[in-house]
């Protein structure tokens, strides 16, 4: 009679799934609220332009989206929607995942600080791909607040009548696009930080890809 041992080892062992750094839920919510938010970003340079805020800036036509107002409000508003049903769908699973917990938390400024002084100085690892440092949680957490404030920003611009309250929150109408245009402009730094480490560290892209 074969022994518990030998039936163990009998059995196929299981995939493993020690290799997966993101799971195929993450990769596609990720590439699509990068998709909304930069088509949301061109389209809005190009509403910006048609009543801009700061007299004397403008966005070059060449780098905006839409090709004229009426257009850009239409591309604006179709990434407005999949920003905000998809953006819920990834919050939501990382919360329920238990992914928000494990990868965001503990963070603690003084963990800010070592990290960032370790990464201007070249001496901050990412040999784990799975393990977020104090700097990646913190730009990535920032992100999220920072779409959140962009996406009730917009609806006060939007629906400045149906949301009274929260245009009022934002300091009114008029504040309420300088509010949006500071959201937009701090989302364009996070990409272009996000694209650098992503050259500097190639293998985080192709995880996002691939998952592995």
């Amino acid at each position: 009679m074969a022994t518990p041992d030998v039936l163990r080892n009998s059995v196929p062992a299981a995939p493993d799934q020690r290799g997966l750094i993101h799971p195929l839920w993450l990769r596609i919510t990720h590439w699509l609220n990068a998709l909304a938010a930069i088509v949301m970003m061109l389209s809005g340079w190009r509403i910006y332009d048609a009543s801009p805020i700061f007299p004397g800036f403008s966005f070059p036509p060449a780098i905006t989206l839409g090709g004229w107002l009426g257009g850009a409000l239409q591309w604006h508003f179709a990434a407005m929607w999949l920003l905000a049903f998809n953006g819920l769908v990834y919050v939501a699973l990382n919360f329920a995942s238990g992914r928000f917990v494990r990868k965001f938390l503990p963070l603690s400024p003084t963990a800010v600080l070592r990290d960032f002084i370790a990464a201007l100085r070249g001496k901050l690892a990412h040999d784990d791909l799975r393990v977020y440092n104090a700097v990646q949680k913190f730009a990535y957490l920032f992100a999220i607040a920072d779409l959140i404030v962009l996406v009730l920003s917009g609806l006060a611009i939007w629906k400045s009548v149906q949301f009274p309250l929260l245009r009022e929150l934002m300091g009114g109408y008029d504040n309420a696009r300088v509010v949006h245009f500071s959201a937009m402009s701090l989302l364009a730094a996070f990409i272009a930080v996000h694209l650098v480490m992503v050259a500097l560290v190639p293998r985080s892209l192709l995880a996002m890809l691939r998952g592995r």
